[in-house]
């Protein structure tokens, strides 16, 4: 066998020269580039750009390595290359261990600066500051619907959407001996219980749950406390010392959490791109109707549509819409128009490229 891989080894080792050498002649183009930007004091991170050539990547691939795969490699090339620009800063829902942070690696590769938040709203207070360049935050989740919290932030920041990024949600029932032995409550954000509800309704009904600030929390409290459960991802778990009681106990297997990249850059057209909005009407018959129609006469399709109260003590709403398609675009730019002109409340969110995961 030895005789046989020897030279397989070689070629491998042959080729990993060559994709090194290939690598850093990357990477001097890419301070270039770096360079180009400071003198005109452009942003360092492009959202479209990456996307095109995520896509591309995707669409010349040969294979045998799947697309996924190879997109999850350039992300990773793309993410340190900028680095030597600048590290970008992301702000998250904290502590380490979230799966908000594992959207921000998903959206941007390792080499980040990242910054955990206590809460939604410090996240958006960070990149409102400017403490952070980004802010990754939880819209909407594929089993119990939107964010609220999220989505009446998005309605007062002055920042924009610049990107999203879906993930697969997988919760672990978590404690620090991997046994439910001494456990008395059961602790993971709010999101998380209602996921896993009907799950622990047949396991641990008659255990206490409670509500924390995220999941990752919970971890770091059962490390803590062998009277406490998390649940929480494995990563987390691993984090704080923790084991498994049972692992995938989300009701739906196929669970997902869509993110919002949040910040001040106003994103360019990537060729495939969702525009966000928040729309109120006037309170009459078909208003809603009316709205909206603009959007069927353009051909413009609505891919997204969740109301929230006002909160300003009468029965009045606002609409978060989500299109296809970039501001930019004639036949979106016409729509938008003819929306802004019928609306008693009008606010782009921002136009950002199509989730690739």
């Amino acid at each position: 066998m030895t005789d046989k891989l020897k030279p397989l080894r070689e070629k491998i080792d042959s080729i990993d020269a060559q994709i090194l050498d290939l690598l850093n002649q990357r990477a001097q183009v890419a301070q270039e580039v770096g360079h180009v930007k400071a003198e005109t004091n452009a942003p360092v991170f492009r959202p479209e750009r990456e996307a095109q050539v995520l896509r591309g990547v995707a669409e010349r691939n040969p294979g045998p390595l799947g697309d996924k795969e190879v997109q999850s490699i350039f992300r990773e090339i793309m993410s340190s290359c900028r680095a030597l620009e600048r590290r970008v800063t992301v702000a998250y829902l904290g502590p380490a261990g979230t799966f908000s942070e594992q959207a921000v690696y998903a959206q941007f590769g390792t080499a980040v600066e990242g910054l955990p938040c206590p809460s939604i709203d410090e996240v958006f207070r960070a990149t409102e500051a400017g403490t952070a360049d980004f802010g990754v935050v939880p819209v909407e989740n594929s089993s119990e619907g939107a964010i609220n919290r999220t989505l009446d932030l998005l309605l007062t920041t002055p920042c924009l959407i610049s990107g999203e990024v879906a993930i697969a949600v997988h919760h672990s029932l978590m404690s620090k001996t991997g046994t439910m032995d001494g456990v008395t409550v059961i602790c993971a954000h709010s999101q998380a219980l209602a996921q896993c509800q009907a799950w622990l309704n047949q396991n641990y009904p008659n255990i206490e749950r409670r509500a924390v600030a995220s999941n990752a929390e919970a971890a770091r409290m059962a490390g803590d406390d062998p009277a406490i459960a998390a649940i929480a991802s494995e990563l987390a778990g691993n984090m704080y010392g923790l084991g498994v009681v049972k692992g995938h106990i989300q009701d739906d297997p196929h669970n997902r959490t869509r993110f919002a990249v949040i910040g001040k850059l106003e994103t360019g057209p990537s060729g495939s791109d969702h525009t966000s909005l928040v729309l109120a009407v006037p309170n009459k018959a078909g208003a809603v109707y009316q709205l909206l129609a603009p959007l069927a006469t353009h051909g413009v399709s609505m891919t997204r549509f969740e109301s929230r109260p006002a909160r300003m003590g009468t029965w009045e709403y606002y609409f978060y819409v989500d299109i296809e398609g970039h501001v930019h675009n004639p036949a979106v730019a016409k729509a938008l128009a003819e929306l802004k002109d019928n609306a008693a409340f009008f606010k782009v969110l921002g136009s950002y490229p199509t989730s690739l995961t």
